[in-house]
């Protein structure tokens, strides 16, 4: 009983992380007249309820996003952080955490270059920690007032430590990988925002002579309630062929909420 309703807040109140920052989900769009823009999420979960006296199940949650990004002239710098937690009674089910840094060259410009580095953890999957530093071509293929499509082609390396569910042994791996996405923005009217990113990294690995390959993809559909609150609905997946350690290869989540642009 306490597993299926940990399954069921899961699902409902938090996204499913991948591997892979779909950045494109947090590129922000201002007044061209600002320098500085900023975008914050948040949601909280308290939870207390049981069947039976002596069987309570208690539930506490977080998840909050900041999404900044400094425009002081030619080029842009986008900083990006996430946390999740989740708690079931004295049990930490979900402890997910990300802190990313990007530069854009150019960044009004049709073709521009962009340089990252990431940090990032999921004690619920095992990973603790990973660091991740690269760059991308990103070209404008398709713009207009109402559909924009996007193309970025890329590399980075990748050092990322793992903790073995089983024997609960930590391994560290590191590769150099190529980092390629799509990303398709369409304003169906003046209040109705779709998106959609898709990522693909694939990397050779040395010790076991094979690619491993990773699928990410995340679809939003944003409507605008007033000026500073909209309603959003997303859809995370996640896809890798062969994952370090015996995790589920396949992962989504539908995650649905307000947000507030300051």
């Amino acid at each position: 009983m306490k597993q299926t309703i940990f399954i069921f807040l899961f699902l409902i109140s938090f996204s499913s992380q991948s591997q892979i920052l779909n950045i494109e989900r947090y590129r922000l769009k201002g007044d061209s007249s600002k320098v500085f823009v900023a975008k914050a999420t948040a949601g909280l979960d308290v939870y207390n309820r049981s069947a039976a006296a002596d069987a309570p199940v208690n539930l506490f949650g977080y998840k909050w996003d900041l999404n900044t990004m400094y425009h002081p002239g030619k080029h842009a710098y986008i900083f990006v952080s996430n946390f999740d937690y989740l708690r079931i009674n004295d049990a930490d089910f979900l402890n997910f955490g990300l802190i990313h840094g990007r530069t854009v060259f150019n960044f009004e410009e049709k073709n521009n270059i962009e340089t990252y580095v990431q940090y990032s953890f999921d004690n619920f999957r095992g990973l603790a920690p990973r660091w991740i530093a690269g760059g991308s071509f990103r070209t404008r293929v398709v713009e207009s007032d109402r559909l924009t499509l996007i193309l970025g082609l890329g590399g980075l390396y990748e050092n990322e430590t793992w903790e073995h569910p089983y024997t609960e042994e930590f391994l560290n791996v590191e590769f150099l990988k190529s980092s390629n996405y799509v990303s398709l923005r369409l304003s169906i009217n003046d209040y109705v925002d779709f998106n959609m990113v898709n990522y693909y990294q694939v990397g050779y690995d040395k010790s076991i002579q094979v690619f491993r390959n990773r699928v990410n993809g995340n679809l939003n559909l944003n409507t605008k309630i007033t000026d500073r609150f909209s309603f959003t609905n997303s859809f995370n997946f996640s896809y890798e062929d062969k994952p370090i350690i015996p995790i589920t290869r396949f992962i989504f989540a539908f995650n649905t909420g307000i947000s507030f642009d300051f």
